[in-house]
């Protein structure tokens, strides 16, 4: 079977989130991590989970929605936290792509999502775009105790090497097997499959030939079979070792 780490099952685009969960187990995806990137997501992630043996969440505030925050967040946060349902504090991070001129808040929000964790005994699941050096040094000196993600990792092969020492492993969705994404492919190529899990981001980052379409979890065996393929073995190693991965840090 295999576990997508990382869908927004509470994204508006799924109409009917049943029909999503069913096409993903027909394609033997047997577990699912919806992602929480503000309250409101938190709240309708859990209402799903739920609803759904299969499905777990994290919880979190993206650095997307820093400006949301209230003073009480963390205890917001902790409180969601205690749902067994929950099996990470994500999706956390720094983005500057978009913004970068609330670089010192969106730090100081991670940080204090890093150290929630820490005290709660739960991994962080890391968003990061266009902030790998701020990234790698917040995590070197706030380092998570749990084993943590890195999802839809975009960085270096040298940068992936330092996020393994920090205790990381990568998710990879869609984006691995475009044809542009020789970066991303290098890095799959260049890093243990124990460090390897699998995601879609859905509904957004489909996987050829499906790019620019709605993503769903059953995909995600097109994207084991382009690791496979990078990795040069067999797709049901690429199934097993993820799985097992995935298992392990969530706990799931």
């Amino acid at each position: 079977m295999f576990v997508d780490v990382h869908a927004h099952l509470c994204d508006e685009k799924f109409n009917d989130v049943k029909e999503i969960v069913e096409n993903a187990k027909r394609e033997k995806v047997e577990k699912i991590i919806s992602a929480s990137y503000n309250f409101a997501s938190c709240e309708k992630n859990l209402e799903i989970a739920e609803n759904f043996e299969n499905v777990f969440i994290t919880v979190g505030i993206h650095p997307e929605n820093v400006d949301e925050i209230e003073e009480d967040y963390l205890k917001k946060l902790k409180e969601l936290a205690k749902s067994k349902k929950v099996v990470a504090i994500g999706e956390i991070g720094l983005d500057y792509h978009w913004r970068d001129d609330n670089k010192d808040l969106q730090k100081r929000i991670f940080i204090e999502q890093i150290e929630l964790a820490n005290k709660l005994g739960l991994p962080v699941v890391v968003h990061c775009r266009d902030a790998i050096g701020d990234t790698l040094q917040i995590l070197k000196e706030h380092t998570p105790k749990c084993e943590s993600l890195m999802h839809c990792y975009s960085g270096s092969v040298e940068s992936a090497k330092e996020f393994i020492k920090l205790g990381f492993s990568f998710s990879f969705g869609g984006v691995v097997t475009f044809k542009n994404a020789r970066n991303v492919q290098e890095v799959v190529k260049n890093i243990p499959l124990e460090k390897i899990m699998l995601e879609t981001d859905c509904p957004y980052m489909s996987p050829e030939p499906f790019r620019g379409k709605i993503n769903e979890p059953k995909n995600i065996p097109i994207i084991a079979e382009k690791i496979a393929e990078l990795k040069n073995i067999e797709k049901i190693k690429i199934e097993e070792i993820t799985t097992k991965n995935s298992e392990k840090m969530f706990k799931i």
